[in-house]
């Protein structure tokens, strides 16, 4: 009786987890259809599970600048694709191009977009999708 209570907790909690394991779909929070490439200063890099980002400040049109937050793929994706957390840091020039999220701006008035490809500082341009890009550069 008690080996059958512990293996309908576990069954439960295996149940209630999955939902909290689940990925986010790019089409959910992301716009394909509208794409943009921003050239700009790099203020920030979180290179961490489930996916990077990558803070830039950038010049708009009128000479303003603007913050904008790149998501990108996980590290281990990245590295496989040819890029290091090491290759970008803070002052850095890039260039990325991205699709921008369904809701363009955050609360704080950061423009949020989905990562492409990154032109690196040096020139060299790497993919920074993940696999539900096909794992391809774009």
């Amino acid at each position: 009786m008690r080996a059958k209570l512990g293996v309908l907790i576990a069954a439960t909690l295996l149940v209630a987890a999955v939902p909290i394991l689940a990925h986010h779909s790019i089409a959910a929070e992301f716009d394909s259809t509208k794409t943009v490439t921003v050239t700009g200063t790099v203020t920030k890099l979180d290179w961490m599970n489930p996916h990077i980002w990558v803070y830039l400040d950038a010049k708009d049109a009128s000479g303003k600048i603007t913050k904008w937050q790149f998501e990108g793929g996980p590290p281990n994706s990245l590295r496989r694709n040819g890029w290091t957390k090491d290759a970008l840091k803070e002052g850095d020039m890039v260039t990325v191009e991205a699709i921008r999220a369904k809701d363009p701006v955050n609360a704080q008035g950061v423009y949020i977009g989905n990562a492409r490809n990154v032109t690196l500082p040096g020139g060299k341009k790497v993919f920074s999708g993940s696999a539900e890009d096909g794992g391809k550069q774009q």
